[in-house]
C-alpha cells in the first residue's frame, strides 16, 4: 500500500480579480510532469469565484468533467442548449466529447461560489457531448459515501468512463466511512479533517493519494467532514 499525502498550502494557485483557485494536480501555466494526474483524474480544482462573474465562454473536448458546488449556486450554458443551476447537494457532469463550448457563473451577485470540480479521461473518444445532473443532497444525509458519477450505471449520473466511480460523503463528528479498493483512489478533504486507519491525518484542504491499499477506514474530526473521493484504474 502507497499513500501520498498532498497538503493544502502545496497545492498550484491561480488568482485573478474574480477567481482564487487551487489546484490538486498541473493546471493552465502550473506544470510539475510529476504531479499530472492520479489514475483518471487528471484535474481537481477547488474555486472561489467572486459574486457576479465567472468563467465566460470557452471549449472543452474528451474530457468528463464534474462539478461539486459547497457553497453558492452556479449557472451553467453550453453550446448544446443546456442550462442548469447547480447547488450543494446536486451532481453535474458534463460530457465535452467531440467538442463542446460552455460558461460558468456565479449565479449570485452578492454571495461567493465555492465548488470543486474535476476532470477524468473518458474511456471512448469523440462521443457526442452531453449533460446531466441530478440531487443527492438526501442520500449525503445519512453519513455514508455516496456514489454520484460512475461509469457503470451505479451512481446518481453517468460518466463515459467505465474504470472511474466518484463518492462525496458528509461523515458527522467521529463517524467513519469505508473508502473503496481501487489501482487508484484520490480523497479531498473539501470541508473539516478526517483521519486514515492507518493514522494519517487530513485537514481541510489536503488530499491522500492511494495506491494498491485496499478499502480504508476513512473517520472524521470533531466538526465532522466533506469529502470527495474518486476510486480508478
Amino acid at each position: 500500500m502507497t499513500v501520498t499525502v498532498h497538503r493544502a498550502a502545496d497545492r498550484f494557485r491561480t488568482t485573478t480579480d474574480w477567481l482564487d483557485s487551487w489546484h490538486s494536480f498541473s493546471f493552465g501555466p502550473h506544470f510539475d510532469p510529476a504531479n499530472r494526474g492520479h489514475g483518471l483524474l487528471v484535474v481537481s480544482n477547488d474555486d472561489v469565484i467572486a459574486p457576479g462573474t465567472g468563467f465566460g465562454t470557452h471549449p472543452h473536448r474528451d474530457m468528463e468533467i464534474l462539478t461539486w458546488v459547497l457553497e453558492g449556486s452556479l449557472e451553467h450554458r453550453d453550446s448544446e442548449g443546456n442550462h442548469g443551476l447547480i447547488e450543494p447537494g446536486v451532481a453535474q457532469r458534463m460530457s465535452a466529447g467531440r467538442g463542446i463550448r460552455h460558461s460558468e457563473h456565479n449565479a449570485s451577485r452578492t454571495v461567493p461560489l465555492r465548488l470543486v470540480q474535476m476532470w477524468v479521461l473518458p474511456d471512448t473518444p469523440d462521443l457526442d457531448p452531453g449533460y446531466e445532473q441530478a440531487w443527492v443532497g438526501d442520500d449525503l444525509a445519512t453519513g455514508a459515501l455516496v456514489p454520484i458519477a460512475s461509469g457503470r450505471g451505479d451512481a446518481a449520473i453517468t460518466i463515459h468512463q467505465r474504470d472511474a466511480v466518484c463518492l462525496v460523503g458528509r461523515p458527522g463528528p467521529g463517524a467513519t466511512v469505508t473508502v473503496p479498493d481501487a489501482p487508484h483512489v484520490h480523497v479531498y478533504v473539501a470541508r473539516g479533517s478526517v483521519t486514515f486507519s492507518g493514522g494519517v491525518a487530513l485537514a481541510e484542504g489536503d488530499a491522500a493519494r492511494l495506491t494498491g491499499a485496499g478499502p480504508v477506514g476513512l473517520t472524521a474530526g470533531p466538526d465532522g467532514a466533506e469529502v470527495i473521493v474518486w476510486a480508478t484504474a
